[in-house]
């Protein structure tokens, strides 16, 4: 007897619908076909051992199990439950008549148990978009595969409640999840709080700036100034995720694995930092199965990249593509796949290798040119591809033990988000929502200086030493300063203040 039902192959963040079909005839054996790899071969074991645990039986004959499309490749073990019903059905050992209604996934256990599985959120978007009336998977992913709307999310435990439930013998009420109020519960639940930050002012206004204009950061200072702890609090002041957004950041982590046990909405901004031993596979994604890497899983949020200089050469280049198209794109000999990467850079790193270099107190002991080497380290398309250049200086004790309350995250955030709104509706017909996007012929044509504005420049350029490319840069920076302070135009004082985040390009700066 042929028997038929479906399951999913996900492909970068997307997924696609396989067809399993099941076919017993005289002879021997157990064979797969359509290109699957060991860990679907090895389905056949799993599946036997639960037959025997439930009191079925592995049929004696030749079980042929197609997957289609044959010709692309099945990775994973989450096929074994859709194979074992499809086997009980062709044998005539469970009757099954809405099989073929359902996208069934699951990995099994030896005893029958069903394991959780990886990218169930594509899975039921595609089956949604299929028309399948509902999904069968194992309990601990249905919370994931409910936050699409219009499918019958099925939880199971075990193969025996799959083969109940199918058989009309178990009713499972389909799992509701509120999409949208689980979405707004947890929106701004960030544990850190800019106003568990004393001091530091300056370093406060140049993320606040970053934040409203989209641009990417790199701090420079002594061990123990607080890069780190800065950092960990950019995503607090970020504008909140659109539900779009927050679907389409959970899928990146689910096709991943790194959801939560519970498999809820991501509905804060993503915080990435990789050691700096990450190699560029890692960092990127990649893989025989392609999967995304960590600039991927920062996706719509943040990137921090610690103690920049100590990072491989070849990991920290494989980046530039990515910070400039928004997205990396992974090819292998059949297949070709696209991962979302639009994220915000936040680098920290020392000012030389003992770590003193320009400290108000402390004396640098590094040779001569030792300092120039190790900023030599990073180089020149990559920090052209960093608008803001902060330099973070030690927090003094009357600072740290001060009464005055900082400012919470909340406020800041308040003027991030108007600042980005002005944005979004001077560039909406570009397709662009912050100033860090613009190409640089739009520089040119959005933001506009006055001649008192030009000569500001022309003599920082002069005088500073900046390089030709922090020229777009100061002007992007700007225009975003200008933008907190609702103001139209560029003004002269807006300018100064984008000239001071240029430190690494003066002349001199490290001897």
């Amino acid at each position: 007897m042929l028997s038929k039902g479906y399951g999913a192959a996900v492909y970068g963040v997307d997924a696609r619908v396989i067809t399993i079909e099941v076919n017993i005839v005289q002879g021997i054996k157990f064979w797969l076909s359509g290109l699957p790899d060991s860990a679907v071969k090895e389905s056949e074991h799993r599946i036997e051992s639960a037959f025997k645990h439930f009191d079925y039986r592995m049929p004696r004959q030749k079980v042929v199990v197609n997957m289609a499309p044959a010709d692309i490749k099945k990775e994973g073990s989450a096929y074994d439950l859709p194979i074992a019903l499809g086997v009980l059905n062709a044998s005539n050992q469970i009757n099954a008549p809405e099989l073929e209604k359902y996208i069934i996934m699951g990995e099994m256990a030896l005893d029958g148990n069903l394991r959780p599985i990886k990218g169930v959120l594509p899975i039921a978007i595609e089956a949604r978009n299929n028309g399948f009336k509902g999904f069968i998977l194992p309990t601990e992913n249905a919370n994931e595969a409910a936050i699409v709307n219009d499918l019958d999310v099925i939880g199971v435990g075990n193969l025996i409640e799959a083969i109940e439930f199918l058989e009309g013998k178990r009713h499972i009420e389909p799992l509701e999840y509120d999409t949208r109020d689980k979405f707004f519960t947890h929106l701004n639940d960030y544990e850190a709080d800019f106003s568990n930050v004393q001091g530091q002012e300056n370093i406060k206004r140049a993320l606040e700036i970053a934040a409203a204009g989209g641009h990417n950061v790199i701090m420079i200072g002594p061990p123990g100034a607080g890069k780190t702890m800065l950092a960990k609090r950019l995503p607090s002041i970020l504008p909140p995720l659109s539900l779009y957004e927050a679907l389409e950041t959970t899928k990146i982590h689910s096709v991943a694995g790194k959801l939560s046990v519970n498999g809820d909405l991501v509905t804060k901004r993503p915080f990435r930092s990789p050691h700096h031993t990450v190699s560029d596979v890692a960092l990127v994604g990649g893989g025989g199965n392609p999967q995304p890497g960590e600039i991927s899983l920062a996706h719509n949020g943040v990137l921090f990249l610690d103690e920049l200089p100590e990072f491989k050469r070849t990991v920290l280049e494989v980046m530039r593509q990515p910070l400039e198209e928004r997205k990396v794109t992974i090819s292998r000999a059949k297949v070709s796949v696209d991962f979302p990467s639009n994220f915000m850079l936040i680098a920290s790193m020392n000012p030389c290798p003992c770590g003193y270099y320009n400290h108000p107190e402390k004396d640098c002991v590094c040779g001569s040119g030792q300092v120039q080497r190790y900023l030599n380290k990073i180089s020149g398309p990559l920090l052209d591809r960093i608008d803001l250049h902060v330099e973070v200086t030690p927090v003094s004790f009357d600072q740290m033990t001060e009464n005055r309350k900082a400012e919470d995250s909340a406020a800041i955030r308040e003027r991030v988000i108007k600042a980005r709104a002005i944005q979004t509706a001077r560039l909406k017909d570009h397709g662009l929502h912050s100033n860090a996007m613009m190409p640089s012929q739009m520089v040119k044509d959005i933001c506009q200086i006055n001649e008192a504005g030009r000569k500001l420049l022309k003599t920082a350029m002069e005088r500073l030493g900046l390089s030709a490319r922090a020229y777009d840069r100061i002007l992007k920076v700007s225009r975003t300063i200008a933008d907190l302070a609702d103001s139209d135009e560029i003004r002269i004082e807006h300018l100064a203040e984008a000239i001071q985040y240029r430190s690494l390009d003066r002349d001199g700066w490290a001897g």
